[in-house]
């Protein structure tokens, strides 16, 4: 008896999980389809802001210094030599371009170049020091719309 019991409980727990997992399914929405490759979710200007100087530290490339070694604020973005070079022969980009706006570059192209690695407009690796971003389409959408705001 105690073994029919036992079956009994048994049953009624699986049909009870069952219709549960069942209904949850039914009432769940439909998985959003995969992103169109090169449309931009909205860009949170102020986050790509913090992404471009704090995380990915854009600024510190593709800004002019001055004779002491500080970023002249009001050519930030602009494009400026690079601060830093490794001791060894190699092919490393020795001026950085401008990014305020991102000239020459659509928002398909944007996108990829920092979700990526790097890929420049001409479906080209860019030149180290150029990091090779894989960020979230999120955080490029961001920095795109940060380094845009800023014409």
């Amino acid at each position: 008896m105690r073994t029919l019991t036992i079956i009994a409980i048994a049953t009624i727990l699986f049909v009870v999980t069952t219709a549960s997992t069942e209904a949850q399914r039914k009432t769940a929405p439909a998985a959003a389809p995969p992103p169109e490759t090169g449309v931009l979710p909205p860009g949170n200007v102020e986050h790509g802001r913090y992404l471009a100087e704090h995380v990915a530290m854009c600024v510190e490339c593709h800004s002019t210094r001055d004779g002491e070694g500080r970023i002249i604020a009001e050519d930030k973005y602009l494009g400026g030599n690079i601060p830093f070079a490794p001791p060894w022969p190699n092919d490393w980009a020795s001026r950085a371009p401008r990014n305020r706006g991102l000239p020459g570059y659509d928002d398909k192209m944007a996108l990829r170049l920092l979700t990526e690695g790097a890929i420049g407009r001409d479906g080209r690796q860019l030149r180290p020091p150029m990091p090779r971003f894989r960020m979230t389409r999120q955080d490029a959408a961001d920095v795109i719309a940060f380094l845009r705001s800023l014409h």
